[in-house]
């Protein structure tokens, strides 16, 4: 019986709770209600499972609904990079490959992706765009980069699909002879709050109203990773920092890595993925090179 569970079902199941009504679902899907209301109830005698509490004026989900509302989500997500994948493959060779990279991202493992790549699409001009925040969205939004290398930015906006690569490791570092860096111990946020907090900024509009790891009401901001590395070894104030764009500095003594607060020793761990348009999936040279950063990220995105 579950073997005959359509994509369609789940889709509808999808949106009539992420719209909080069969009638709203129905708009956005262009559809008839009676024909929402009977895919989410043919899905449920499938399952032989509940998804929809319809007792009051809009059907509100179970507790096994919200549970399984998760999963299909996973299903959706999963086939629809399968048939992005597949569209990619059936492409021809992209006549030029741009990528868009977080800044965060180690540049020495894309240094050591691309030189497999030149040696397996020669005739592929390779551009690379290195950005902070939605700087690495945008151009796959816009169409100038056939993926991008993101993970500074929370949400991805609709129509984009992400694959997971390594993460990076992220520090919280200020100069050595900055006020923070005599403080042994723990520093709570309240006493981060007393000092200058050296912030990337966003050169798009796709995070205007939000910020990413602020704890200071203070704040310089900056839309360049080394402006801000300089201006960190120049004591202008604290930061968080990828780890291997700060390893040498830590170690001879130039940086120091503070702990603080409700931040785990060691930094906090950004997860990284490569992110592409659902109707514009890469190509072949763009896929080989993602499946390439794959490897190459493996253990190496410290």
């Amino acid at each position: 019986m579950l073997d005959g569970l359509s994509l369609d079902q789940l889709r509808t199941f999808i949106c009539a709770a992420d719209e909080g009504s069969f009638s709203a679902a129905a708009r956005r899907l262009g559809r008839a209600q009676s024909a929402v209301s009977e895919l989410v109830r043919s899905l449920e005698i499938q399952l032989g499972v509940t998804l929809f509490d319809r007792s009051g004026r809009y059907p509100r989900l179970t507790a096994a609904g919200s549970r399984l509302l998760s999963t299909a989500r996973e299903v959706v997500a999963k086939v629809d990079s399968f048939k992005s994948q597949a569209i990619g493959m059936a492409a021809g060779l992209e006549p030029e490959l741009s990528v868009a990279i977080d800044v965060f991202f180690p540049i020495h493992i894309i240094a050591e992706a691309a030189k497999d790549f030149r040696q397996q699409f020669p005739e592929v001009p390779l551009r690379l765009f290195v950005e902070a925040l939605g700087g690495t969205v945008q151009p796959i939004l816009d169409q100038r980069a056939g993926f991008g290398i993101v993970g500074s930015l929370p949400a991805m906006p609709a129509g984009i699909l992400t694959e997971p690569l390594a993460g990076v490791t992220f520090l919280v570092v200020a100069a050595a002879d900055h006020p923070l860096a005599a403080i042994g111990g723990t520093i709570s946020r309240a006493e981060l709050a007393k000092h200058v907090q050296l912030v990337l900024t966003d050169r798009t509009e796709l995070s205007r109203g939000r910020e990413f790891g602020v704890m200071s009401p203070q704040t310089w901001r900056l839309a360049d990773l080394f402006a801000k590395h300089t201006f960190l070894l120049n004591g202008l104030g604290w930061g968080g920092m990828p780890e291997h764009a700060v390893r040498a500095d830590i170690a001879a003594g130039r940086l120091v890595e503070l702990a603080v607060e409700d931040i785990s020793a060691g930094g906090l761990r950004l997860p990284m993925s490569a992110a592409y348009r659902s109707d514009a999936p890469p190509g072949p040279a763009g896929r080989w090179l993602i499946e390439r950063l794959k490897i190459c990220s493996g253990g190496q995105a410290n």
